[in-house]
């Protein structure tokens, strides 16, 4: 099982000569499976490429709540999403009864910023971010789905990491046209993660961010394709507004 940054396996990390990328291969439970054959087969921009162009659609209607009830516990695990990501991407973790609640963890390296952030429980300093933000896929198919599958996308582990929270606060709902990680050396892996949920999700990009996605993978010809996460619907028992 790969995931899209550090956990407690050990890490292998494939360094790449052009554009500064590295692709992140750390193993891991819980988080993304990287596929895609042998370095330089191309499979993320293979997949960028296929990705549907169309033009963004009205952000009218979004509401966080179309997209369920923040964090659900849709793979019925008794823990809730964000303390589910939490566990796969911090460091040191530390629980407040039980083994659900994290209270306390360290984020190694964070993929954004490149700096190490602590997380405290009700002081925290990190996020959960929606590698494609919600809003965005709202205006690139997401309005058209039914309760189940946007819920699904909400929660799925491959469409978040934990980040910097200062960092994180400057996407806004930016797709890659608009926002790239200032860490330069993750951009590649963030970049494939965008085009793993579009793709599973059969999202639409517009022309701008195909030919931004299609940039920077070819900076990184041999990066992956994560896969992985939850099914792309929800349990029926979970409801949206």
């Amino acid at each position: 099982m790969m995931r899209l940054r550090g956990g407690a396996a050990a890490a292998v990390v494939l360094v790449f000569a052009v554009a500064g990328c590295k692709a992140d291969t750390t193993t891991g439970s819980g988080g993304p499976e990287e596929t895609g054959g042998a370095v330089g087969s191309g499979a993320a921009l293979t997949a960028a490429e296929s990705l549907t162009v169309k033009g963004r659609a009205p952000k009218t209607g979004y509401e966080r709540e179309r997209f369920g009830t923040a964090w659900a516990d849709t793979d019925s695990n008794d823990c809730d999403t964000r303390d589910d990501i939490l566990k796969r991407d911090l460091e040191d973790v530390k629980f407040t009864g039980g083994h659900c609640k994290v209270s306390y963890g360290v984020l190694e390296s964070d993929p954004y910023s490149g700096k190490d952030v602590t997380y405290r429980r009700g002081r925290s300093q990190v996020d959960i971010d929606h590698v494609v933000a919600l809003s965005d896929a709202w205006q690139k198919g997401a309005k058209y789905w039914d309760a189940g599958k946007r819920i699904a996308l909400a929660n799925d582990p491959l469409n978040l990491l934990a980040v910097d929270a200062s960092t994180n606060r400057s996407k806004g709902d930016g797709d890659t046209a608009t926002w790239l990680p200032p860490n330069k050396a993750y951009r590649c892996t963030y970049v494939a993660a965008q085009v793993a949920v579009k793709k599973k999700y059969a999202l639409w990009v517009t022309a701008a961010e195909k030919s931004a996605m299609k940039k920077v993978l070819s900076g990184c010809p041999g990066q992956k394709l994560p896969v992985g996460g939850n099914p792309t619907a929800a349990p029926p028992r979970f409801h949206a507004d």
